[in-house]
């Protein structure tokens, strides 16, 4: 069994599919009840003529009239409307959710005029409390609701895997996500996450998920996937109890005897598997979230400190433990940089040698040169390394978003106590590796007694603390 690109995307599909199934299933009961009170078909593409219905349906879910059971009922009933519409009328559902039941302007005003001209403190506690509310959108309530329907945590997760990708420029629609990931985030507690090991024994469905849900590199084939979990590999996963069937995230793990270079040694079908208590180094080379709807939401981090823990008590012979990971933002940020910041990383003798190369100037054109084929050049791989290196270095600790570092995977490790070890030469020749990196990897390694102080110092004052190999790098650019 194959699993390229549209292989998995159709696995995704299948799994989605069939979690909608099981929802449906759970809901069964609770439509029964509020059968005659939403009744009228609804189109799947939720037509004009639709819509009113399903406001309609939407404020009596938001008042929450009546007990519980009819509260369950509704909710289950507008839920199950929302499963059978097609995307189109799902992108108009999410978006009359947005704009009618957000916070009320007026309600506002008035909370905060209320507030500044409170004369003492019993008044100005009671304008608090009526401002609190008035910045809850109504909104919350049908969503929580949702949230105790059986299999209501998958549904909101769902949800908001929908909602990602339609926000655009929409200032409704991304308050509504806003929403749905503060409510997500706060049922996601460490005590309700279950980190388990997957292992060839693993069942079928669970193997197929992590082909389908791997994110960095692809799983190929049934061989491939026996291959990711020999004796000297681990995969991880952290599990919700809520969607016990479901992993969140995981993480795959290389037990070799030295931090590798480059993954090719690492995805190596034909390798002899050593033997895991002869390791000194754990490597985690991929580590990919499984659920859309979670995108954003911070759970990863407890996932790498326990899986060293975990690691660390079986296998007593780890020294190591250490990443092998992409830069995913360098290229696109190489590529939009101006010249005055590439000119000092391409002397003048240095870039006149790479123009008569490649037939472009590296200061104006570096985009052009990556994007042929360099690769296939050794003189021009040469004479590219020390630049790609050093900007590399430069981009990771100098390029900023909001006072962290601005690469995704950098800030992601980072914030996770991990140091910036080592930037690795042509550590991943595929084509996404060239793409997203210039081929360039980076060791981001974890040291159980440095991990506290390296995040609080990051999270802190944005400090990026650095392996020697780095340092030197940083150096020398810096003369």
């Amino acid at each position: 069994m194959l699993v390229n690109n549209g292989t998995a995307e159709r696995l995704q599909q299948r799994f989605t599919f069939r979690s909608i199934q099981e929802i449906a299933r759970g809901w069964r009961g609770l439509t029964d009840i509020a059968q005659s009170a939403f009744s009228n078909r609804i189109d799947p593409q939720l037509p004009f003529e639709d819509e009113k219905k399903v406001v309609e349906q939407m404020g009596e879910c938001v008042t929450s009239q009546g007990g519980d059971i009819s509260a369950k009922a509704r909710a289950a009933s507008l839920a199950t409307i929302y499963l059978d519409l097609n995307s189109e009328g799902r992108q108009k559902f999410l978006n009359l959710l947005a704009e009618h039941f957000d916070t009320n302007a007026d309600d506002l005003q008035i909370a905060m005029q209320t507030l500044q001209t409170a004369t003492d403190q019993q008044s100005r506690t009671g304008a608090e409390l009526e401002l609190r509310a008035a910045l809850v959108p109504p909104r919350m309530q049908l969503l929580k609701t949702f949230n105790t329907l059986p299999d209501g945590f998958r549904f909101l997760i769902n949800l908001r895997a929908d909602l990602l990708p339609i926000r655009g420029n929409s200032a409704a629609l991304h308050k509504l996500n806003i929403d749905l990931k503060q409510l997500l985030a706060n049922l996601f507690d460490v005590n309700l996450l279950d980190l388990r090991e997957i292992t060839w024994d693993s069942s079928a469905s669970l193997l197929e998920k992590l082909m389908a849900y791997e994110a960095v590199h692809e799983i190929a084939s049934w061989s491939d996937m026996k291959q990711r979990l020999n004796t000297d590999r681990r995969c991880f996963a952290f599990f919700h109890n809520k969607v016990k069937d479901e992993p969140l995230t995981f993480v795959e793990v290389a037990l070799v005897p030295a931090i590798p270079a480059g993954i090719q040694s690492l995805l190596d079908k034909n390798r002899q598997p050593l033997k895991a208590e002869e390791a000194t180094t754990a490597i985690f080379y991929s580590i990919s979230n499984a659920q859309k709807g979670l995108a954003g939401i911070k759970f990863g981090n407890f996932l790498i400190k326990q899986v060293v823990e975990t690691l660390s008590k079986e296998l007593k012979g780890l020294k190591v433990f250490a990443t092998l990971s992409p830069v995913p933002g360098f290229r696109k940020w190489l590529d939009q940089a101006e010249a005055p910041i590439l000119k000092p990383f391409f002397p003048p003798q240095l870039r006149d040698h790479l123009r008569e190369l490649s037939g472009h100037d590296p200061v104006r054109q570096i985009s052009t040169i990556l994007d042929a084929d360099w690769i296939a050049s050794e003189e021009l791989k040469q004479q590219l390394k020390t630049p790609l290196l050093s900007l590399c270095v430069h981009y990771l600790l100098t390029i900023k978003k909001r006072g962290k570092a601005h690469d995704p995977v950098a800030h992601f490790h980072l914030s996770n106590g991990s140091r910036l070890d080592r930037i690795n030469w042509l550590g991943d020749l595929s084509a996404n590796g060239l793409k997203q990196s210039a081929g360039l990897m980076v060791n981001y390694r974890y040291k159980l007694e440095h991990i506290d102080a390296n995040h609080e110092a990051y999270i802190g004052d944005g400090e990026i603390v650095c392996g020697k190999e780095v340092r030197k790098i940083r150096k020398k650019f810096k003369g």
